[in-house]
C-alpha cells in the first residue's frame, strides 16, 4: 500500500475472463431466446387482434362457425401470420353471444435438436351487431 490509501500498480481490480465469459455466454443465450422466440409471441398478439376485432361486426352471430373462421383468416393473411391454423379456434353460439377459445401450440427451433415449445390459450365473448 502507498501513502493515502492507494494501491500499489499491478493489482488491479475487475472481472476475471472466467466471469466475461459467464456474462457473454448467459446474454448471448438470452439473445438467442428473445430473437427465436419474440416472432412467436408477435403473431400471438396479431391473432388476438385480428378476434378482438370481429366484437360488433355485423352479423356475427348469425355467422357459421366455417364463415367465421374464413373471416379470421383472412384478416390473418392480411397481417402476415401464415403458420397459424385456423382450425385451432373453436366457437360456440350461446342466443346473440358467441364465445370464441383459441388455444394451439409453436414450436421454435433454439440449438441444434432443443427446440422450445410455447402454448397459447385465449377465449372471448362478444356479440355482433
Amino acid at each position: 500500500m502507498m501513502k493515502g490509501g492507494q494501491k500499489m500498480p499491478g493489482h488491479q481490480r475487475g472481472a476475471s475472463m472466467l466471469t466475461m465469459l459467464v456474462m457473454v455466454l448467459f446474454f448471448g443465450g438470452l439473445l438467442t431466446l428473445v430473437i427465436k422466440l419474440g416472432p412467436l409471441y408477435l403473431d400471438d398478439v396479431t391473432i388476438q387482434e385480428a378476434i378482438e376485432s370481429l366484437d360488433g361486426t355485423a352479423g356475427l352471430s348469425q355467422m357459421s362457425p366455417v364463415a367465421v373462421r374464413a373471416l379470421v383468416d383472412k384478416r390473418l393473411l392480411v397481417n402476415n401470420v401464415r403458420d397459424f391454423d385456423s382450425e385451432n379456434i373453436s366457437i360456440e353460439k350461446d342466443g346473440e353471444l358467441v364465445m370464441i377459445t383459441v388455444a394451439y401450440e409453436m414450436r421454435a427451433p433454439i440449438i441444434s435438436n432443443i427446440d422450445a415449445v410455447v402454448s397459447f390459450n385465449h377465449e372471448y365473448e362478444m356479440r355482433g351487431q
